[in-house]
């Protein structure tokens, strides 16, 4: 059994979607704090020719709120229109636009549970087997933290391999995980490059760009484009 995690975060990367597609079950970690200006609610789609980051809006963050008692704000439609704009000359708006327009029109106001139904809208889109679970759901309230709280996610739930994104090599230690018989294993994406507009390509934009410039069958190539180590 290999486990996934991470945040819930609005149309994330490429390396996202690699990772939840390399795990059976991936953990939708919302339980954990609200960064505020962090990337949760937050993402870079292309606006002429550049990076051009967007928000959703969010109400109800005090302190060291949890990412599952923060709401979702009134926006959307603005961010539709947004998106409408700036993608509705790419080759697969027509098949791509729908699908984002019905997730943000999504009437959750519990922000986790709303970028959840994100999530498992693209990955049923890209024909992903992996299974969904938020975090809350498998430990409820715990006092364990950081490396602690994976290893006991991967317990709980018979895993054999962890499996996270590269930058949480500095979060965890193989060597602890092997002491619970768990592998633990870091997802590398590799070159992933397409053709946007007339412009020089511009990389780590969110599945929202991915979407709108790439057949379903050429983003569930790119989904094999890492290595683990």
């Amino acid at each position: 059994m290999i486990i996934g995690s991470n945040q819930p975060y609005l149309f994330p990367y490429i390396g996202y979607w690699q990772l939840m597609n390399a795990s059976d079950i991936y953990v939708i970690s919302d339980s954990m704090q609200y960064i505020k200006k962090g990337y949760v609610n937050r993402n870079y789609v292309l606006l002429n020719g550049e990076r051009h980051r967007f928000s959703l809006e969010v109400v109800g963050v005090h302190g060291d709120t949890p990412i599952n008692e923060v709401k979702v704000g009134n926006n959307s439609r603005k961010i539709i229109s947004m998106l409408s704009h700036t993608y509705k000359k790419a080759p697969h708006f027509d098949s791509a636009f729908p699908i984002i327009e019905s997730i943000l029109q999504n009437d959750e106001k519990n922000l986790a549970k709303y970028l959840g139904n994100s999530i498992q809208v693209i990955a049923d889109y890209l024909d992903m087997n992996t299974k969904f679970m938020y975090l809350s759901d498998m430990q409820g309230e715990t006092s364990l933290k950081a490396q602690a709280r994976t290893i006991d996610i991967c317990k709980r739930a018979s895993a054999s391999q962890y499996i996270n994104a590269i930058g949480g090599q500095e979060l965890y230690d193989k060597e602890s995980f092997l002491k619970e018989n768990i592998a633990l294993s870091f997802l590398e994406t590799g070159d992933v490059n397409y053709k946007q507009f007339y412009n020089e390509f511009v990389p780590y934009l969110s599945i929202v760009d991915i979407m709108m410039f790439n057949s379903k069958d050429t983003i569930k190539e790119m989904l094999k484009v890492y290595t683990l180590v």
